[in-house]
Parts: C-alpha cells; structure tokens; sequence
C-alpha cells in the first residue's frame, strides 16, 4: 500500500491538525502518536481524510512527539503483522505551537495617556471546573506582549513589552495613534512572534485636518482661487454694466 508523504503538523494556540498526502484509494489511514514518555495512542482509525485532530493527545505540552501514518486495508487491522506507515517529524507544543491574535478587549487616549487592555487566547484545554486555559496559564511567565505604535498616518513605529494584559503609554495628546499588539515567547528559538491583532487607531479630538490632510488643503485652496475668480469676474460683469448705463443715460433722446 502507498504511505503517506508530506506530513506537516498545523498548530495554533495548541489546537493541533496533522496533514499528509495522498487521498486514499482502496485503502484507510489509522494515526498511531508516540510520545517520549507516554503510551502509544490512536486517532482517526481508519479514516479515508488526510487530516486528524490529535488536540487531545498531546496534552502533555512539553513532551516531543511523532506521529505514524499507518496505510491499511479495513481486514489488516485484525492481522498481527505490522502495516506500512510513515513517520513524521518530531513535535513539541510548547515550543512549536503558534500563538493566535490577542483580542484587545478596550482602549482610551485620554491627554498624554494611551490604556489598552487585551485578552490571552485560549488554547483547547480545560481546567478541571471545565473552562478553557489561555496561553498565559500554560507558558506563565514565558509569555510577553509587544504593542506596536504610531501616530496617526505616520511610518515611524514605536514599541513596549509587558508581561501583563495591558499597555499604558505616554503618547502626543494632540495626536491620534494606531496600534496592534502580537505575543512573543522570547525563550524559543524558531515561532517567537505570534500573530498580529487587528489594527485599531484612536480618535480623539480627530480634526478634518486628520481625516484628509494635504487633500483638504487642496479642496480649500481651489474652492478659494473659484471664489476669487468669481468674485472679480462679476466685479467686472457688474462695472461694464454700470458703465453702459451711464453711457445711455447721457445720450440725447430722439426726435428732441
């Protein structure tokens, strides 16, 4: 039978998806995870897809583990001889996995003073009470958060790091800033960024100025040169007329 090629492990936030190729024909896939130190456990026994979720396996974060791709016909599972499969590369959560966007939860410019507060991603796993653990009860103090920052329709970016769930920054009260923030594992060698929250910008005392810059410029100095040439434009109209006036009225009436 075929064994699978292009085993690739997809990971954020500790929800983890094994991929491989082909899609099989006239057989099935079973998933075998060995773990360094734990039990042999299968998933997605056989399955015609060519992706398994394996979240639940590898709850033991800091473990490395391989995934084997058995290919099998739905009779061989009761034979003792073992099938063909392919071995992936290894996988360590901890330190592989990547962290999702931070959802900022709420932001305020007030004068010289930027508060953004944002939430941790949450991974797959439960506390023992059922709710959901964020990245933060897993790495703790490995994590940190890096806020980048800009004036409004500015190229220069700042930045700060916290180990906290929010920023607060001193920044020009009379300007408005966009931002974003990314966690960041420091430790890790490869998957130290992780990914970008959405941009957001303040808006406070936000002035036409800064909403169109040079382009209101532009539309205020033309409105004002068609202002000026219709302005003298009828000065002109209006002199010409006057003077026609007095032109007729100074000229003898007919037949006297």
């Amino acid at each position: 039978l075929p064994t699978a090629v292009n085993i690739t492990w997809s990971s954020i936030n500790f929800k983890t998806i094994l991929q491989w190729q082909p899609k099989p024909s006239g057989y099935f896939y079973t998933v075998e995870i060995h773990g360094q130190a734990s039990d042999t456990k299968k998933k997605c026994v056989l399955t015609a897809e060519t992706e398994c979720d394996v979240t639940d396996v590898l709850r033991n974060v800091e473990e490395t583990y391989t995934a084997h791709i058995l290919s099998v016909t739905s009779s061989e599972m009761d034979n003792f001889e073992e099938p063909p499969f392919a071995v992936s590369e290894k996988f360590t959560p901890y330190s592989q996995t990547v962290l999702g966007k931070p959802e900022i939860q709420n932001y305020t410019q007030k004068g010289s003073k930027l508060n953004i507060v944002f939430q941790d991603p949450l991974t797959p796993y439960t506390f023992p009470n059922g709710s959901f653990k964020s990245i933060r009860d897993i790495f703790q103090h490995d994590l940190e958060y890096k806020l980048y920052y800009w004036k409004d329709q500015s190229s220069g970016k700042k930045d700060a790091t916290t180990k906290s769930d929010r920023f607060e920054i001193s920044v020009d009260s009379t300007k408005n800033y966009c931002f974003y923030i990314q966690g960041i594992i420091p430790s890790r060698r490869e998957n130290r960024d992780g990914q970008e929250s959405m941009v957001l910008c303040t808006s406070v005392g936000r002035s036409l100025l800064d909403e169109y810059g040079a382009e209101l410029f532009i539309i205020i100095a033309v409105i004002a040169i068609a202002v000026i040439i219709f302005a003298i434009v009828l000065s002109v109209i209006l002199c010409k007329r006057k003077k026609t006036k007095a032109a007729r009225e100074k000229e003898p009436l007919n037949g006297v």
